[in-house]
C-alpha cells in the first residue's frame, strides 16, 4: 500500500528508485586502559589517523571543487584542530587507547557547543563525520559512508556529511533522504549543486526497509513509499513535463510578457564558474568570498592570492553583473586571526560586517584586491556587506570602499530584520540591497538554520518572511534602486514568481536552478505574479501562502 511521507523539498526533481541506507556509523571503540609505556606509540597512532582522515578529506574536495572543496578542507581543519589533538594527548597520557581517546575528545566538544548554546551546533553532523572516519581509520573497519551498488539508488541516512554529499555519483545516486538537516544545510546547498532531488527533515526516513521501492519529489518534499503505478507514471510525466519546459525555456530571465528579471548565479569561487555559465547564467549574484580564507584559518590570504581569484570570475562575465559579498566570518564560519573564540553565541554576536569593522586592515585588503582585479574589464562590479543591521553599518561600509578607491556599486545585504524595516534609511548610503533569506529567516523566527526540528520556520514561504522581502522592495522602488535575492528562496520556482510579484528586480541562486526558474517565469505575467504574491501575503503558515500562490497562478 502506497504512504506518503513529507519532509523539505530542498533540491527540485524526481526520484524512482530502492532505498540503500548509509553505511552504519562507527561503534563506540572499547575503554579499555593501555599500559603507560605504550602511551607514545598511541599519540603517534592517534596523529597519523588524523593526519590521513584530514588528506583524504582535502583530496576529496580537490576531486568535488567548487563549493564542496571549501567545505570539505574545512572539515580537514577541524580533524587537525590543536586544542583537539592536545586532548586526544591528554586523554591517552592517562591511559585511553588512540580510538578511545579520539571518540572521547570530539563527544566533550560536541558537547560543550551544545552546552553553550554555539551556532556551530548547527555542524554537529560535520564534526560526528570527522570522528567516525578517524575512528574506523584507527579500528581498521571500513570507512561509513556511501554504500556500494552497481545499480542506480535512492540514498536514505540520518544525515549527510559534506564529505559524502560532495562525492555523490549522479549516475548511480538517484536522490536522497535524511531524517535531520534542513534547507539551508551544507548538504541540502551541494544536492542543489548537483543537480540530485533531495528531501530533508524528514522523520521516520531512518525505518524505510532497504530495497524498499520509493519516489522522491524534491521540489514538493513528499516521499511516496510503494508508489502504485498510476503515481508514478504522474510523477514521470510531470518530470518530463518539465524537462521540455527547460529545454523550452532560454535566454535571459523574463515573465510571460516581457518583464525582466535578472538570473544570477551564486558562486564559491573561479570553480563554480563553468557551471553558471552552462546554466545560462546572466551574471553573479552572490560571490561568495570567505571560501578564499578557509583555506588557512589562521592567516588572511594575501592581496595577490585575492586579486587573481576575483579577476578570474570577473574576466568570466564580460559586460555581465558580478556581485560579492565581502567576507562573512563569525558564526559557522570562524576564522582564528579574526573571530572571537570565546562568544556565547557567536550568531548573535560579532559576525559579517561587524567583523570587518573591527579588523579594518582585513577589509581594507579585499576591496583593493578587488579594485585590482577589476582593473581595465568591462564586468559591472557590485560589492556588498553582510550582517548590515542600520543606516550607520551600511555608511562605514560604504566610507570603506570609497577610501580604497574601489570603483564599483555598494550595497548591502539584508539578513536582519532591523535592515529590512529600514530598508529606506540604508538606501540612502548604498546603491542596492541583496536579501539573504536563508538568514533573514534565521534571525525573524529565532530559529536556527542548520537545527531540522525548526525546519518550518526556515521554510521561506513564512508570511512574515514574504513582508520582509515587500517593505525591502518596496523601499528600494521609492529610491529608485535595485533589490536582489541571493537566498535559497530564489532557486524555488514557483516562488521565484512570488518574489518578482514582491517587485525584486533580480534572483540568484545555485547554478543548476537557474533552468527551472527561468521556465517558471516564462509561463506567468507579471500581473499574475503580482497577484500570486498577494495572495500568499495574505496566507497564516507558510504551507497555506504556497497553495494560495500555485492556485493562482494555476487559474483555480
Amino acid at each position: 500500500m502506497e504512504t506518503t511521507l513529507r519532509g523539505v523539498g530542498v533540491s527540485h526533481g524526481v526520484a524512482i528508485g530502492e532505498v540503500r541506507h548509509m553505511g552504519t556509523a562507527v561503534l563506540e571503540p572499547p575503554a579499555k586502559q593501555i599500559p603507560a609505556e605504550e602511551a607514545e606509540r598511541e599519540q603517534q597512532r592517534a596523529r597519523q589517523a588524523v593526519d590521513a582522515v584530514a588528506a583524504d578529506l582535502t583530496a576529496r574536495g580537490n576531486l568535488a571543487g567548487g563549493e564542496a572543496q571549501a567545505v570539505l578542507e574545512a572539515q580537514a581543519l577541524m580533524a587537525q584542530d590543536p586544542e583537539l589533538m592536545a586532548d586526544v594527548d591528554r586523554r591517552v597520557a592517562v591511559g585511553s587507547s588512540a580510538e578511545r581517546a579520539v571518540y572521547d575528545a570530539f563527544a566533550a566538544y560536541r558537547e560543550l557547543l551544545a552546552n553553550a548554546g554555539e551556532y556551530l551546533a548547527g555542524r554537529v553532523a560535520d564534526l560526528d563525520d570527522v570522528r567516525n572516519r578517524i575512528v574506523a581509520r584507527l579500528l581498521g573497519v571500513p570507512m561509513p559512508g556511501v554504500p556500494d551498488s552497481d545499480e542506480p539508488y535512492v540514498l536514505v541516512a540520518r544525515d549527510l556529511a559534506p564529505a559524502d554529499t560532495a562525492l555523490l555519483d549522479p549516475t548511480l545516486v538517484l536522490g536522497f533522504v535524511t531524517e535531520e538537516g534542513g534547507p539551508t544545510s551544507h548538504s541540502a546547498i551541494l544536492a542543489r549543486a548537483l543537480g540530485v532531488p533531495a528531501v530533508v527533515a524528514l522523520p521516520g526516513a531512518g525505518e524505510i526497509a532497504e530495497g524498499t521501492l520509493i519516489a522522491v519529489d524534491g521540489s514538493s518534499g513528499e516521499v511516496f513509499v510503494h508508489p502504485t503505478e498510476e503515481r508514478r507514471a504522474a510523477l514521470e510525466a510531470a518530470a518530463a513535463e518539465r524537462k521540455a519546459a527547460l529545454a523550452a525555456a532560454t535566454g535571459p530571465g523574463a515573465t510571460a510578457d516581457g518583464h525582466k528579471v535578472p538570473l544570477l548565479a551564486n558562486i564559491g569561487g573561479p570553480a563554480d564558474v563553468a557551471a553558471a555559465i552552462e546554466a545560462g547564467a546572466e551574471g553573479v549574484g552572490l560571490f561568495r568570498t570567505e571560501f578564499l580564507f578557509l583555506d588557512d584559518s589562521k592567516n588572511a590570504p594575501s592581496e595577490e592570492k585575492q586579486v587573481e581569484a576575483y579577476r578570474q570570475v570577473l574576466e568570466a562575465f564580460p559586460e555581465g553583473r558580478v556581485v560579492v559579498r565581502v567576507l562573512d566570518a563569525g558564526a559557522d564560519k570562524p576564522l582564528d586571526f579574526l573571530t572571537p573564540g570565546d562568544e556565547p553565541n557567536p550568531a548573535l554576536g560579532v559576525r559579517g560586517l561587524r567583523t570587518l569593522l573591527d579588523h579594518p586592515e582585513v577589509l581594507r585588503t579585499q576591496l583593493t584586491a578587488l579594485a585590482k582585479a577589476a582593473e581595465g574589464l568591462p564586468v559591472h562590479l557590485e560589492v556588498m556587506a553582510p550582517m548590515v543591521a542600520d543606516r550607520a553599518d551600511a555608511k562605514a561600509f560604504a566610507d570603506a570602499c570609497r577610501e580604497a578607491g574601489l570603483r564599483a556599486k555598494y550595497g548591502a545585504m539584508v539578513e536582519i530584520p532591523s535592515a529590512a524595516l529600514r530598508a529606506r534609511s540604508v538606501l540612502r548610503e548604498v546603491e542596492f540591497l541583496s536579501l539573504g533569506t536563508n538568514d533573514l529567516a534565521q534571525y525573524t523566527f529565532a530559529a536556527d538554520r542548520q537545527v531540522g526540528a525548526v525546519s518550518r520556520l526556515q521554510d521561506p514561504w513564512q508570511p512574515a518572511l514574504l513582508d520582509l522581502v515587500a517593505l525591502s522592495a518596496e523601499a528600494a522602488r521609492a529610491e529608485g534602486k535595485s533589490c536582489g535575492v541571493c537566498g535559497e528562496a530564489a532557486s524555488d520556482p514557483l516562488l521565484a514568481c512570488v518574489l518578482t510579484g514582491l517587485g525584486v528586480t533580480s534572483l540568484s541562486m545555485g547554478a543548476a536552478s537557474i533552468p527551472y526558474v527561468r521556465a517558471s517565469l516564462a509561463k506567468f505575467t507579471l500581473a499574475q505574479c503580482e497577484r500570486a504574491a498577494a495572495a500568499a501575503r495574505a496566507a497564516d503558515s507558510a504551507d497555506e501562502a504556497r497553495n494560495a500562490a500555485q492556485a493562482v497562478l494555476s487559474g483555480e
